[in-house]
């Protein structure tokens, strides 16, 4: 369990890392296009569509940083009425749909960039499109990684032993 919340915490420092990164670029390539545009009467061809993508790949890094802070969507009405053992169960079941939502996520996405790949389409700045869509199936399945390790700690929990918060 240790080797999980390790890499579990590795993770989490890259996403954030890359969070910052994408967030940066976003702010900066946004407000270079709209001073360009307002003083210069031009801007950047390719900007519009890097900040798109950019968007796409900070959603999925907020999306796997929110996974492991447990700050995901969820509906947690019923468990706080449920006992502590009892709660692990719930959360056993739900982790472990998610988890394999997750997984099946990836690996269509995982299909769908091997397309792409074979299609050899250029985004901008001679980036391919398969290599923009990337974060799509490593997305899914870092946060199936997410949901797993607290799958592992619900389950410890469930079996009565006791588990320390992550992150």
């Amino acid at each position: 369990m240790t080797f999980l919340r390790t890499l579990d915490r590795f993770f989490y420092r890259i996403e954030f890392a890359l969070l910052v990164l994408f967030l940066s670029a976003m702010v900066l390539l946004s407000f270079t296009q709209v001073f360009l545009r307002n003083f210069l009467g031009t801007g950047l061809v390719w900007a519009d569509t890097i900040i798109r993508h950019l968007v796409i790949w900070a959603g999925f890094a907020g999306a796997a940083l929110a996974t492991t802070e447990e700050r995901h969507i969820s509906i947690d009405a019923l468990t706080k009425f449920l006992s502590p053992r009892i709660k692990h169960v719930a959360q056993l079941f739900t982790g472990l749909f998610a988890t394999i939502t997750c997984v099946y996520l990836g690996d269509a996405a995982w299909t769908y960039l091997k397309d792409e790949l074979t299609s050899g389409g250029v985004l901008v700045l001679g980036i391919q499109t398969w290599q923009a869509l990337l974060i799509i199936p490593v997305g899914y399945f870092l946060i199936a990684f997410h949901f797993l390790v607290k799958l592992v700690e619900n389950l410890l929990g469930v079996l009565g032993r006791q588990t320390v918060k992550r992150v």
